[in-house]
């Protein structure tokens, strides 16, 4: 009997845990692999080391990455629209603490990446960012 409910238990533990590259999966954006270093010592990056400012950078991911400090880390989101097929206008600008899809209007916050005011089906991709120093790495 001991042994039933000890797989039980180890069962509804395993039951609980998700996956959290799941959430991430968008069938508009494709998956690049990629990893790059900002360094906030140079003058394209250094407003990154103020709360609530946001970069983009060109050269990764689907249409270039958007880079934002929350003021207790750093949030690294796909540039492409994430309820959008990639296109000319499926690339988004930042406004403030959000990001605005071309093609729709569509704003999404930089603090989650969810859309604002509207229920979409997908949030914004979401990169892995390190910090070191003055160094940010985002990768995939």
């Amino acid at each position: 009997m001991k042994k039933y409910i000890l797989l039980i238990i180890i069962s509804l533990f395993f039951l609980g845990c998700s996956n959290s590259e799941n959430s991430n999966k968008n069938p508009n954006i494709p998956n690049y692999s990629f990893s790059v270093e900002l360094n906030m010592n140079l003058p394209l990056y250094s407003k990154l080391k103020s709360p609530s400012n946001a970069v983009y950078y060109s050269d990764a991911g689907a249409k270039g990455i958007i880079v934002f400090n929350t003021g207790s880390g750093y949030n690294a989101f796909d540039a492409a629209c994430p309820n959008q097929a990639i296109s000319s206008c499926s690339t988004m600008t930042i406004k403030g603490v959000n990001a605005v899809c071309a093609c729709d209007n569509k704003e999404y916050l930089l603090f989650t990446g969810q859309a604002i005011g509207g229920d979409l089906p997908y949030f914004m991709k979401q990169y892995r960012v390190e910090q070191n120093g003055d160094i940010i790495r985002v990768y995939n």
